[in-house]
C-alpha cells in the first residue's frame, strides 16, 4: 500500500460535509484515484459499493435510466446487485471514472438530498468539454485535486519516515541540514526524478530499485494518455500530439517558453490553443504562464498566448523524451544519478519545481519581457509565487551557477511588491545577497 496524504483529506470532508455534499477527485489517469478511493471506503465506512463506469455492465447503466426516480428500489437494486448491504449514513457509494457516463454525475444532486449514503466521484478527463456538455454540474459537489506522488510521499514509499520533517524543520528555520544528509537525500531526490510519481512506476521501482521496470510502468502510461487523445481530442488529435511531443525539446532549450514556430511556419496560438487547454484539462501537463505585470497581480496580468508547458510528472517526462528508443539508451538516468548535469537534466529540474509548486496551487505563472534596446527591461523569472501579498519570484538553478542577473533586475523593478526571492538548486541552504537558497528537494514547501 502507498501512503497517500489525500486520504486525511478524504476523512477531513467526510467529517465536515455530513453527507451534505459528495466529493469529486480529480486528477490524470493512473494517478491513483481508483485505489485510494477504495482503501478510504475500507477504512472509514461499513460498507461499501464500487460502480467502475469504465467496464459497469448495461443492467447497472440500466439503474440510472430507468430506476433512479424510485430511490428506495434504486438502492435495492443496487445492494442486491453487489451483494452488498448499505447502512444508512455508515455507507460509500463510489462513482469510479464517472466521466464515462455523465448520467450518473448528474444524479448527485438527488443522491445528496436523500441524504441516506455518502458519495465519492473519480474522475479523469472531468474538465473536457465533451464530458460535461449534456448534464448540469451539481452544486453538491465538493473537488479535490490528485497528483502522482510528492517527494515526502516517494519517501515513504521507501521506507523513509523519518528524513522529511526534519527537511520541513530546515526549511522553517532555513538552516542547512548539513553535507552528509544533504548528499544522501540529492541521491533519493535523483531516484525520484527519474522514477517519477506514479503509482505504478513507483511500485515497480521499489521491488530491487529497478529503474527498467519502472521505465516500463511509464511507457504503458504514456500509451494510455495517446489512447485517451484519439477517444476524446476527436478532430485535432493531430495538434494534440504534435503539442505533446514536442514538450521535451521545447524544456531542452534554455528559453522553455513554447515556441509555436517548431510545429510549422505557419503554426498560430489560436489553432493550437485547443490543444493545450486538452492537455492542461487532462492534468497531463502543468501549464505556465507568463505574468506581463506583476504589480497587478498574477491572474489579472497573465497572457495565455505565452506559455511553458511541463509534463505533469517528471518521471514520465523521462521516459516521453527517449520514448522512440530501448531503455537502456536513456542516457538520463545515468547522467542524473551521476549528477552530470547538461541542458537536458536541467529541463528535468525546472519540470520538477513545476510539479511541486502545482501541488499547492491551482495555476503557475512565470514572467518574461524582451527589450533589446534597455537591457535593464530584460528579464527571465522560472516562476512567480504569491507568499500573502506579496510576490516571490523563484529561479532554478544547478549548483555551480555564476549569477543572477535576471533576478537581480526584478528585484529592482517590482520592489514595491516582492517579498521574499528564492533560488532553487542542487546545494544546501543558504542565504546570501538578500537571496534564500533551497536545495531542489523543499520546492513543495514554497
Amino acid at each position: 500500500m502507498l501512503k497517500r496524504k489525500i486520504f486525511d483529506d478524504l476523512v477531513e470532508w467526510k467529517t465536515s460535509s455530513h453527507g451534505t455534499t459528495a466529493l469529486m477527485i480529480d486528477g490524470a489517469r493512473r494517478v491513483g484515484k481508483s485505489y485510494i478511493a477504495e482503501e478510504f471506503a475500507k477504512a472509514e465506512y461499513k460498507s461499501y459499493i464500487l460502480i467502475d463506469f469504465g467496464k459497469a455492465p448495461k443492467d447497472i447503466l440500466d439503474l440510472f435510466i430507468n430506476d433512479s426516480s424510485d430511490l428506495d428500489f434504486f438502492f435495492a437494486k443496487l445492494s442486491a446487485y453487489f451483494s452488498t448491504v448499505l447502512y444508512r449514513r455508515e455507507s460509500l457509494i463510489i462513482f469510479d471514472e464517472v466521466q464515462q457516463y455523465p448520467r450518473a454525475r448528474q444524479l448527485i444532486k438527488y443522491l445528496v438530498a436523500d441524504g441516506r449514503f455518502d458519495y465519492l466521484e473519480t474522475g479523469s478527463l472531468i474538465r473536457l468539454k465533451k464530458n460535461v456538455q449534456d448534464i448540469i454540474i451539481p452544486s453538491e459537489e465538493d473537488h479535490i485535486e490528485m497528483f502522482p506522488l510528492d517527494f515526502e510521499e516517494f519517501l515513504w514509499a521507501m521506507g523513509d519516515e523519518a528524513t522529511y520533517p526534519l527537511i520541513r524543520r530546515c526549511f522553517v528555520e532555513k538552516q542547512p541540514l548539513g553535507a552528509a544528509l544533504h548528499r544522501k537525500i540529492m541521491n533519493d531526490f535523483r531516484q525520484y526524478l527519474l522514477v517519477g510519481g506514479m503509482p505504478q512506476s513507483v511500485l515497480a521501482y521499489m521491488n530491487g530499485k529497478d529503474f527498467e521496470a519502472s521505465d516500463m510502468a511509464k511507457r504503458r502510461i504514456l500509451k494510455l494518455y495517446r489512447e485517451d487523445v484519439v477517444k476524446f481530442a476527436d478532430g485535432y488529435e493531430d495538434k494534440v500530439f504534435a503539442v505533446f511531443d514536442n514538450i521535451p525539446g521545447q524544456l531542452s532549450k534554455k528559453e522553455k517558453k513554447y515556441k509555436l514556430s517548431s510545429l510549422g511556419k505557419q503554426a498560430r496560438f489560436r489553432t493550437y490553443e485547443d490543444s493545450f487547454i486538452w492537455l492542461n484539462e487532462a492534468m497531463v501537463v502543468n501549464t505556465c504562464f507568463n505574468a506581463t505585470d506583476p504589480h497587478v497581480g498574477l491572474a489579472l496580468s497573465s497572457d495565455h498566448t505565452t506559455q511553458k508547458c511541463y509534463m505533469s510528472d517528471t518521471g514520465l517526462l523521462v521516459t516521453h523524451t527517449f520514448k522512440d528508443q530501448k531503455f537502456t539508451d536513456n542516457e538520463l538516468y545515468k547522467a542524473i544519478l551521476f549528477d552530470k548535469l547538461n541542458i537536458n537534466e536541467g529541463m528535468l529540474m525546472e519540470n520538477i519545481a513545476a510539479q511541486m509548486l502545482r501541488h499547492k496551487r491551482e495555476r503557475l505563472y512565470f514572467y518574461s519581457r524582451s527589450d533589446s534596446r534597455r537591457r535593464e527591461n530584460h528579464m527571465e523569472i522560472d516562476f512567480l509565487i504569491t507568499e500573502g501579498k506579496k510576490i516571490s519570484p523563484v529561479e532554478i538553478k544547478s549548483g555551480n551557477y555564476r549569477s543572477h542577473a535576471s533576478l537581480d533586475k526584478f528585484r529592482r523593478h517590482f520592489s514595491s511588491v516582492i517579498g521574499s526571492s528564492y533560488i532553487l538548486y542542487t546545494k544546501d541552504v543558504m542565504i546570501k545577497d538578500g537571496i534564500i537558497h533551497l536545495p531542489l528537494y523543499m520546492a513543495e514547501l514554497l
